[in-house]
């Protein structure tokens, strides 16, 4: 019995390999829903964000510009229907599954530090501030005050009416940041769970390349966000008509 004691006190303990735990498929119903939100994550909510991100860069070119894209946006047959198809319901599912999934997430940045940790956190918090940041955009341009539906020329206006509270300037930086950093880090769990990156340099490299993104991303939407802050275009909000709503009859109580 000593000899035996002996050999199993001096049997080698299993190491513990660095890192977080490989990706996971899921299992049964797990696996398509976490396919689908996966999926709906590139398409078609990806391709909204990218469509987002250009449409508004049109107000680097001033008033009149932005006003024109958002008339053809806003007149795209059975706007509704579109919207309520390919964006609202998507996003709708991909938020709530993924609060889901970081609710039932692994992460402890706190006694596992290691970058893959740090990137799966990042991913889950983003994704948070995103979905928020999105559904008070949404709320407040499309559902509170002047319907840019038939108000187009007023678009430049009522979003740099919204821009002279502080709050929401840093609420569209954060808004900005974390839904380039989400939807860039994204591509790159997209290609790992769908086996289009099977190689460790393959990943790696698509990592830089999507660090890149996500900084693109974040420099244009900083540059279009400046734009309504350009010297030549500041008053354009004055020009909102008195019935605009109360959060820009406050926004000018702010200067009167």
């Amino acid at each position: 019995m000593a000899s035996s004691a002996g050999v199993s006190s001096s049997a080698p303990r299993p190491r513990i390999k660095s890192g977080v735990a490989p990706l996971r498929a899921g299992q049964g119903s797990s696996f398509l829903l976490r396919r689908l939100h996966s999926l709906c994550g590139i398409f078609p909510i990806g391709f909204f964000l990218l469509e987002h991100f250009v449409s508004n860069a049109f107000a680097t070119n001033g008033p009149e510009a932005y006003g024109h894209q958002v008339k053809f946006l806003t007149s795209v047959p059975f706007l509704t229907l579109v919207e309520a198809s390919f964006i609202w319901a998507p996003i709708a599912f991909h938020g709530l599954y993924g609060l889901w999934i970081w609710w039932k997430g692994e992460a402890n940045v706190a006694y596992y530090p290691w970058s893959g940790n740090w990137l799966y956190s990042a991913q889950r918090y983003t994704g948070i501030l995103a979905l928020a940041y999105m559904g008070w955009h949404t709320y407040t341009m499309r559902f509170t005050g002047l319907h840019l539906i038939g108000n187009a020329q007023m678009s430049f206006a009522k979003v740099q009416a919204e821009l002279q509270h502080p709050y929401a300037v840093v609420f569209y930086v954060i808004g900005i940041t974390a839904a380039s950093w989400h939807f860039s880090y994204g591509i790159w769990l997209f290609c790992a769970k769908w086996g289009i990156t099977t190689g460790e340099r393959s990943r790696r490299l698509l990592g830089a390349v999507c660090f890149l993104l996500a900084l693109g991303l974040i420099g244009a939407g900083l540059y279009t966000l400046w734009a309504f802050f350009l010297p030549q275009w500041q008053n354009e909000w004055l020009r909102m008509p008195a019935e605009s709503g109360a959060l820009w009859n406050a926004a000018r109580n702010l200067i009167a």
